[in-house]
């Protein structure tokens, strides 16, 4: 895949020799007279290197590079000068620029230059990855659980993660899907290479398919230069495609083609290029069920379905909800610099109990809005928010863990029971302040104790 130059000068008969000779190299060269568009160039595509003239009209070179310093930091800038305007081109380089480019200069020194640009670029974008993905490398340890159904999802990912198969992560939205996906790229041996993200739902059929495979100039209406898609971004790492339920019918096909073949065409183009990626996918459908009634296809899903990793939703691993709780507090603690060092024994109780219908997403932002808005070091149950407060959805919750089939009699009894020995638990084993609790007379607790055989130290 070939780096991407931008040439910018007023002069027309250099742009024309500047291109040829850096087109013969290899490199895919966009050459333009105007500043103000290259400008505009930048802000659409991808470059890798820029090179401009000093003097122009509109804008100088100067302006040019302290465009580029201040908006695209990672990016090379070349400034090109008259052999008499030297000194203005070592002050250019006193403010950022790479190197200068004196006119008329020797082609093997051109060639030289904007060699070791490319090579700062390159190094400049491996290091830009690291700094992006160090600050928490997705590694399975930082996906936060203890129930068996989390255990059995870190299994999956040390298992899948060494191999090149394609994986489906399935569960509701705001169960960790991307998290997951994360976890598999940086325990793979593809973890120094780029982990892409795209959420197929996020754009139009039309938008989605540029995005993915890029476009050629020209290919459609504000097209104004070539663009890499997330395909040739993902090169030598991972793709990770989120709501892949939500793809077209013509998208499912050509997926299925860039999976089988490890290559495609950009939009409007007809070069193929071939990629080195693993696909990772993800979806909250029932894409089975999308098979069935014909709006996915079969052979795409099979693809896709090689290694599946099913996520529970929170409501389904109760047992977690302490430890992501503390986790997120201590995050957002952190961030808000807030003095706060836990929750209440009941507040727990109740974020314990609630049925999450927007999972350890909705679990987060309750918990950040819980730091934000307290003023003391414990977050208690009044300061839950009202939904979570509300003791007919807690009962509700509670009831839901129980059986099917149950003998309501038993049932009944053992949740006195359990309710008597918190109360005692609560209140250090003083019987008027677990009467209290309870609401009940110390002699209707004292009887309670003997009926289910509770001790008291």
């Amino acid at each position: 895949m070939a780096e991407q130059i931008l040439i910018i000068d007023d002069e027309k008969n250099y742009l024309l020799i500047l291109d040829a000779l850096l087109s013969d190299k290899g490199w895919n060269v966009t050459a333009l007279s105007d500043p103000e568009t290259a400008l505009d160039f930048l802000e659409e595509s991808e470059v890798d290197v820029v090179i401009t003239d000093m003097k122009m009209p509109k804008l100088s070179g100067r302006q040019v590079l302290e465009h580029v310093r201040r908006n695209y930091p990672h990016i090379p800038v070349l400034i090109m000068t008259a052999f008499g305007s030297i000194e203005a081109a070592v002050e250019a380089m006193k403010i950022g620029a790479f190197d200068y480019i004196a006119k008329p200069f020797s082609n093997d020194e051109l060639i030289l230059s904007v060699t070791k640009a490319m090579q700062f670029a390159s190094t400049q974008r491996q290091n830009r990855i690291l700094r992006e993905t160090l600050v928490e490398r997705y590694g399975r340890h930082n996906i936060i659980g203890r129930s068996r159904t989390m255990h059995r999802v870190l299994e999956m990912i040390d298992r899948a993660a060494p191999s090149k198969s394609t994986v489906l992560i399935t569960g509701e939205s705001g169960t960790g899907k991307e998290l997951v996906a994360r976890a598999i790229h940086f325990s793979s041996p593809r973890k120094d290479g780029p982990f892409i993200s795209v959420n197929c739902m996020a754009f139009n059929p039309g938008v989605l398919e540029s995005e993915l495979f890029g476009h050629e100039k020209g290919s459609f209406t504000g097209a104004v230069a070539r663009k890499r898609g997330r395909f040739e971004l993902a090169h030598g790492g991972t793709l990770f495609l989120d709501e892949i339920g939500e793809l077209s019918h013509d998208l499912q096909i050509k997926l299925l083609r860039v999976i089988q073949e490890r290559r495609f065409e950009r939009v409007g183009g007809v070069e193929p290029i071939e990629v080195d990626i693993r696909v990772v996918a993800a979806t909250n459908k029932d894409l089975q069920a999308a098979v069935a009634d014909g709006s996915f296809r079969e052979d795409l899903f099979y693809r896709l379905n090689v290694v599946r990793i099913e996520l529970p939703p929170l409501r389904e691993r109760r047992e977690d909800v302490p430890l992501l709780a503390a986790h997120f507090l201590d995050k957002y603690a952190t961030e808000n610099q807030k003095p706060i060092k836990g929750f209440s024994p009941e507040s727990i109780d109740y974020l314990s109990a609630f049925d999450w219908p927007g999972n350890v997403r909705q679990l987060e932002n309750v918990v950040e809005r819980c730091v934000v808005l307290s003023d003391t070091e414990t977050i208690g149950v009044e300061d839950l928010p009202p939904e979570i407060r509300d003791e007919e959805t807690q009962y509700k919750s509670a009831v839901d863990l129980l059986p099917a089939t149950i003998n309501l009699s038993e049932t009944l009894e053992k949740i006195e029971a359990a309710l008597v020995r918190r109360a005692l638990v609560r209140s250090n084993f003083v019987q008027v302040k677990a009467a209290e609790s309870l609401g009940v007379s110390k002699s209707l607790l004292q009887y309670k104790l003997k009926k289910y055989g509770l001790s008291v130290p």
